[in-house]
C-alpha cells in the first residue's frame, strides 16, 4: 500500500527547495522586519471558548479527492466565525489539498479569531514563511520530522512568536514533546489516512495534563466532542464535516446549537 505521508513529505521537500530558489530566506526575514502583524492566541482562544471548535477550511484530501472544489476562503473563514468558531485551521499545500498560502492571509484578513497554518512542515523555511503570511500559529507534525528537527523548527517559532501545534499519533512520538503546551492527537493515521478517533482517548493516557489538547479529524457529531471533552480534550479540529456541505459556517453553527444541547 502506497504510504501517502511519505508521498506528501518527498513532494513537500521537493517544493520548497523550489520556493528558495524564488525567495531566499534572508529575503524573507527582511521583509518580516518590515511587517507589523496582530496577534492572536489560539490556546487563550480555546482556553475561552465554550464549544473549543477549530473549524477548518479544506477543498480536498489525498484520500477523498474534491471536497468543495470551488469554496470561497473568505466567505467560509467569515460564516465560521460568524457561527461561533473558536478558530481557524486553513490547508495552504495546493498539490494535495487544493489551497493556498494566500488562502490562510485571506482567512486572517477577513476575520478575527486565530488562524492555523495547516502545512507539511519539513524545512525552517516554511516556519519563517508562516510568520510572514501572518499566521498566528503553526503545525508540527511528529510523523513527517525527526525529533532533532522538531525541537529547531519550535525554537525558531518561539523565537518568531509564533504558537506551536505538535501534531501525534502514536505512544512513541510523545518523545517529541518538550515545551509544547499545544498538543494535537490526530485520529487519522497520515501513512493510510484511516480514520478512528478512538486513537484520542487511547493517548489521552499518556499526554501531559499542563498541556491543551485537541482532537484531529473524524469529529463527525456533538455528542463525539462532549465524549472526547470529558476526557480531557479542549480543542476539536473540524473540516470535512463542514466543509462537505453547501454551506460550511451554517453547518457549524447547526453542530454547535446541537453541541449545546449535550452541555
Amino acid at each position: 500500500m502506497k504510504d501517502i505521508l511519505e508521498e506528501i513529505v518527498a513532494y513537500k521537500r521537493m517544493e520548497v527547495e523550489e520556493q528558495k530558489k524564488r525567495c531566499a530566506i534572508d529575503e524573507i526575514c527582511r521583509l518580516l522586519e518590515k511587517k507589523t502583524l496582530e496577534a492572536r492566541s489560539l490556546k487563550s482562544a480555546l482556553e475561552n471558548s465554550d464549544s473549543g471548535i477549530i473549524a477548518e477550511f479544506k477543498r480536498r484530501s489525498p484520500s477523498k479527492g474534491w471536497i468543495n472544489e470551488f469554496a470561497d476562503v473568505k466567505q467560509v473563514a467569515q460564516h465560521y466565525e460568524a457561527n461561533g468558531a473558536a478558530a481557524l485551521s486553513v490547508l495552504s499545500d495546493k498539490h494535495f489539498f487544493g489551497g493556498t498560502a494566500h488562502d490562510v492571509e485571506t482567512a486572517l484578513s477577513a476575520t478575527h479569531i486565530p488562524v492555523l497554518r495547516k502545512e507539511f512542515i519539513v524545512d525552517e523555511y516554511q516556519v519563517y514563511e508562516t510568520k510572514l503570511l501572518g499566521a498566528n500559529a503553526i503545525l508540527l507534525i511528529a510523523a513527517a520530522i525527526s525529533k532533532e528537527e522538531c525541537r529547531r523548527f519550535t525554537k525558531i517559532a518561539e523565537e518568531l512568536q509564533l504558537e506551536v501545534l505538535l501534531e501525534l499519533h502514536d505512544e512513541k512520538e510523545t518523545e517529541y514533546i518538550t515545551s509544547h503546551s499545544l498538543i494535537g492527537i490526530n485520529n487519522r493515521n497520515l501513512g493510510t489516512f484511516a480514520t478512528h478517533v478512538e486513537k484520542s482517548f487511547q493517548m489521552a493516557r499518556v499526554l501531559p495534563k499542563e498541556a491543551l489538547w485537541i482532537s484531529e479529524s473524524g469529529i463527525s457529531s456533538p455528542t463525539m466532542v462532549s465524549t472526547l471533552r470529558e476526557a480531557g480534550y479542549r480543542g476539536f479540529l473540524i473540516g470535512e464535516n463542514f466543509m462537505k456541505t453547501a454551506d460550511p459556517g451554517a453547518s457549524l453553527g447547526v453542530f454547535l446549537s446541537e453541541l449545546k444541547e449535550d452541555f
